[in-house]
């Protein structure tokens, strides 16, 4: 049966949907590259207080007088915006998975493996810089993260001087890094479970299962019962963002006239996701005052062991996994790249920018603010400096 329209061929073709994915990658970007330095823009200036007074702006859901949800922008943007973010994910996943560049066990293992070692190497620097304080140590997941945004803008940008196959490896390294970012956030960054909730939102979970079962294929149905979902877990003390993966994995591929359902959606989310919601994210969590902040703060513990883990930790990680892989004949190294091409995008990995937020606010939640700032200042410099080494490398072909 032919298939008709530009949104139908691009779910369905992977070339085209990497294409679209890249260059919707790309673009945003350089759009999150701007929010960020706004928000540091003005939190150093004298709009500073302006600038808090506008994170903390409340938003109050109210259903027949009853106020279900009371939280100011910061946490909106960090439990519901995030939570389309991992919505998008979770549909990236799904593909990748079922019929995109993980869809075989010789596609996956190679992205799959330098994803591993791209999240224990990090860690393990972190957790041994910041040995001896309990409280630091619950940020070791931070470097652990990379941002597909900005390491595929960068990648995007220097064009022809990364190979395809480069582009595709990376695109599948970041999505298994994200999807190792859900798995912590669920097993480690959950506390204060209210049981009630978590079980309305499990059961949730079993309506998604049980429709994608029953072969419905609707996805304002799916959507309906992930917004409630989320309302659920929200409540529950599991982060909510983990609704929109759920919600996302239920999703049918197509729909009952074959057409893309689940691709279409991706298609869809793309330039709000890039364009909206994390340089949303970005411009709300990024601001960090630098005042009063002296070149030997860079050297305590926490910024130390975030910035080594994402510039040292991933570039080794990532590419010490890769070289063993190939070395050793269990995978092939990416078509047409040399050592060195493949080095520059191991380093660009540790561009944990997005992600390494999220998870260190998670981490942080509840202890002292000195730790927040100590968090952007160690994400901000290591992946600025990866961003830029990773660049240099790639830059001589």
């Amino acid at each position: 049966m032919a298939k008709d329209g530009s949104e139908d061929q691009a779910a369905r073709s992977p070339l085209s949907a990497f294409t679209s994915f890249f260059a919707h990658e790309a673009a945003g970007g350089i759009v999150l590259a701007v929010a960020t330095l706004a928000a540091l823009a003005i939190s150093n200036s004298p709009w500073r207080d302006l600038y808090i007074a506008f994170t903390q702006i409340r938003g109050v859901l109210d259903v027949g007088g009853l106020v279900v949800i009371s939280k100011p922008l910061l946490l909106w943007v960090n439990d519901l915006w995030m939570a389309v973010f991992f919505f998008l994910v979770g549909l990236e996943i799904k593909r990748e998975f079922v019929e995109g560049e993980l869809a075989t066990r010789s596609q996956a293992v190679l992205p799959a493996v330098a994803a591993l070692g791209g999240m224990v190497v990090p860690a393990a620097i972190y957790w041994f810089i910041n040995a001896g304080d309990p409280e630091a140590l619950r940020g070791w997941a931070i470097p652990s993260a990379t941002d597909i945004a900005f390491a595929l803008g960068i990648v995007m940008l220097l064009g022809s001087r990364v190979p395809a196959s480069l582009k595709v490896f990376l695109t599948a390294v970041a999505i298994i890094d994200d999807l190792g970012a859900i798995v912590i956030i669920a097993v480690f960054y959950t506390e204060n479970l209210s049981l009630t909730a978590l079980l309305l939102g499990v059961a949730g979970v079993v309506v998604l299962i049980a429709l994608n079962r029953a072969n419905v294929r609707r996805a304002d149905i799916y959507i309906a019962v992930g917004l409630v979902i989320w309302v659920c877990v929200l409540k529950s003390g599991v982060h909510a963002t983990l609704a929109g993966v759920a919600t996302a994995l239920a999703m049918p591929m197509r729909d009952k006239k074959d057409r893309p359902l689940a691709g279409a959606l991706e298609h869809g989310l793309h330039p709000w996701v890039a364009f909206a919601v994390l340089p949303m994210f970005a411009f709300a969590n990024a601001g960090v005052s630098l005042r009063g902040i002296a070149p030997s703060d860079l050297l305590s513990a926490v910024p130390l062991g975030i910035a080594a883990g994402l510039f040292v930790g991933k570039a080794i990680g990532v590419y010490g996994s890769v070289w063993l892989m190939v070395r050793s004949g269990l995978a092939t190294a990416p078509a047409g790249a040399t050592q060195r091409q493949i080095l520059g995008v191991c380093v660009l990995c540790g561009i944990g920018f997005t992600m390494s937020l999220f998870i260190g606010s998670l981490a942080f939640e509840g202890l002292d603010p000195g730790y927040i700032s100590q968090l952007k200042i160690g994400v901000l410099l290591g992946s600025l400096v990866s961003g830029v080494v990773g660049t240099i490398v790639l830059w001589r072909r």
